[in-house]
């Protein structure tokens, strides 16, 4: 760490004693400050991607009757998760990027932990719901319109809500419960379990014991019905005897499994890196809080037949306008 670096994270710790005791300090990711420009305009710019794809994706969703159907009813919720847990977290980062003092509340910190949970646990739900979504209509046609009812939709999405605002309910209650210490540096860009439990006095096993007890909670679940989903959905598509056909289904699941590969992938990379190397998995967390809404709604315009035609029919109408 060069002379600078020390210099600055030494006044973010040293702003500590004049700081309320509500509130926290958010390191961040720690660079020479002439870099801090330079990351604040890459955080700009992914996060106007992700606004401008996400809010374009729910306007053509919500605006073209064709793509009335449960499969673009949680593509719309998956894009609206996507843009709320990148707001939750994404302004504010940029705020302390190019302020001296780094600070958030004890109420925003909490606030923030619970938003950033709510939405991560109701995305996972949400897409194992389109992985049911998806067996359903491949192996089940004909009971599709039945299973798979505007009630049921909203329904499994209400659930997947419910799950998030229980666990996240769990987890802040927990995390918040600590005793903390004379230092609140929060090792971070934003609040999360790990880097608090980190500052707290108190015995941590049991926090740990509920943060890993609602992991396999939500990751089981959601990992089998999405896994035998397609394996049902291999198997049916298998039968099928003409190429055409087996490729036209094929292409209805490969977009979401590419944003299903790229959930858990970026998570796995964030919570399997090493703790004692704190600045990778702050870049880990920079792909799975930007990269991953960047990418959702390219991957479904790119792959989606009928998402690329109702992004023409937009672009038509706005040719005649003009």
């Amino acid at each position: 760490m060069s002379d600078k670096e020390r210099v600055n994270y030494s006044d973010v710790t040293d702003f500590i004693h004049d700081s309320e005791v509500t509130d926290f300090i958010l390191v961040g990711i720690r660079v020479r400050p002439e870099l801090h420009s330079v990351i604040f305009l890459l955080f700009l710019f992914i996060y106007g991607m992700v606004l401008l794809g996400n809010l374009s994706m729910i306007g053509i969703i919500v605006t073209d009757p064709r793509l009335n159907t449960p499969m673009y009813f949680f593509l719309g919720n998956l894009s609206v998760i996507d843009l709320s847990y990148s707001t939750v977290i994404v302004p504010k980062a940029m705020i302390n990027i190019l302020s001296q003092k780094k600070t958030i509340s004890f109420v925003g910190c909490v606030a923030q932990l619970f938003l950033y949970a709510l939405f991560m646990v109701t995305e996972a739900f949400v897409l194992a719901a389109m992985a049911y979504d998806r067996f359903t209509a491949i192996c089940n046609p004909l009971l599709y319109s039945i299973r798979m009812s505007r009630s049921v939709c909203v329904q499994l999405v209400a659930g997947s809500y419910l799950c998030g605002w229980v666990s996240s309910i769990l987890q802040i209650s927990v995390t918040f419960s600590m005793t903390f210490c004379a230092s609140r540096v929060i090792d971070h860009f934003y609040c999360d379990s790990n880097p608090i439990e980190k500052i707290s006095c108190s015995n941590t096993f049991i926090n740990k014991m509920v943060s890993l007890s609602l992991a396999v909670l939500i990751i089981l679940p959601t990992i089998i019905v999405i896994v035998v989903s397609y394996m049902y959905i291999v198997s049916t598509v298998l039968k099928i005897q003409s190429s055409e056909g087996r490729k036209k289904a094929f292409s209805t699941c490969s977009s979401h499994l590419g944003i299903v590969s790229l959930l858990y992938g970026t998570v796995s990379f964030v919570y399997l890196t090493p703790p004692n190397n704190p600045e990778l998995r702050k870049i880990a967390s920079v792909c799975y809080i930007l990269l991953t809404p960047m990418l959702n709604p390219l991957i479904y315009s790119l792959r989606n037949k009928d998402v690329k035609e109702a992004v023409k029919k937009v672009l038509c109408k706005k040719d005649v306008l003009f």
